[in-house]
């Protein structure tokens, strides 16, 4: 007989900040260790170490009985997983960890686009097409952070960009994920198909590329691949998993509200003060509507109570 599940209590919110510190400062840590070793190689060496890890795993828990049902879909969330990766690792390399931190959780914008129309009982209500709309009106001024009219920054721009698809990416990955047999699939068995794809994705266009050869074995670099690797794609996500199954998922999707600032802030954060990045005003302003808009789609139950409150009603 499985355990009851709980509302969210305090230790359940500390976690869940732990995380999103985790997570704000993955990209600084990628743009730190760059001039050591690629992008793109510190994304393959991560996902090679956690599915390894994750592989494990399963071997001592069970599901790969589930590979026969689900591999298909397995493949192609894997294959979005490494895109969204190669896209982080590209981008990096163009424009700062401040703004790749903004532009990358723009995922669940596309993650509800997705759903929408392929997700019949989970239409987009209004509050969410309105979340949707501040997003991207968000997104095309942080866009003017990296213009200047007399000197147009076309690599930022470019990496921007790129953020951007990195983040419709993950959200594609979530909609396959949620749309097909992985659904039903152990989360250990759907995170493996992710680390296992991307890692020879990634590792196969590090090597086309000639990015195979720009690895130094420098403390930094080894330092940011295996945070990555057992902390963040490792540590961090078997982690939420767990709070998925231990607490009352409704009341978790509650608190998003604060969670979807959370992570992007802190890597914005952590990107002024460890990497002495520069923040332009037109940024500033987009990146609060683009996590504005995020907060409206991610919690829509949560901001529609809170509406009706405001305006008192019942």
């Amino acid at each position: 007989m499985s355990a009851t599940r709980r509302s969210a209590d305090g230790f359940a919110l500390q976690v869940m900040i732990g995380l999103c510190l985790i997570w704000g400062i993955q990209q600084v840590m990628i743009k730190w260790a760059a001039p050591d070793i690629a992008p793109v190689m510190q994304a393959a060496g991560r996902s090679g170490i956690s599915a390894l890890l994750v592989g494990l795993l399963i071997c001592w828990k069970g599901g790969w009985d589930q590979v026969g049902n689900t591999w298909r879909g397995g493949l192609l969330a894997g294959a979005l997983f490494g895109l969204e990766f190669f896209f982080i690792s590209e981008g990096l390399q163009l424009t700062t960890a401040a703004h790749m931190s903004v532009f990358l959780y723009t995922a669940p914008i596309f993650t509800a686009l997705g759903v929408h129309w392929l997700l019949p009982s989970e239409r987009l209500r209004p509050v969410q097409w309105l979340g949707i709309f501040l997003a991207f009106v968000g997104i095309a001024i942080a866009f003017a952070g990296g213009v200047s009219w007399d000197n147009l920054d076309h690599r930022m721009l470019m990496g921007d960009a790129l953020g951007v698809l990195a983040g419709a990416s993950w959200g594609a990955t979530t909609v396959v994920v949620r749309a097909s047999r992985l659904s039903e699939a152990p989360v250990t068995l759907t995170l493996f198909y992710q680390l296992i794809v991307g890692f020879v994705g990634l590792l196969l266009i590090a090597i086309l590329s000639g990015q195979v050869t720009h690895v130094s074995l420098t403390t930094v670099a080894v330092a940011s691949v295996l945070f990555q690797g057992l902390v963040v794609s490792f540590f961090s996500y078997l982690t939420w998993f767990w709070l998925l199954r231990r607490y009352l998922a409704a009341n978790l999707a509650a608190n998003l509200a604060v969670f979807s600032f959370m992570t992007p802030l802190f890597g914005v954060t952590f990107g002024v003060v460890l990497l002495g990045e520069e923040l332009s005003f037109n940024f500033v302003v987009g990146a609060v509507l683009v996590l504005l808009g995020i907060t409206f789609v991610s919690a829509e139950q949560w901001v529609r109570r809170r509406l009706r409150k405001a305006l008192g009603q019942s």
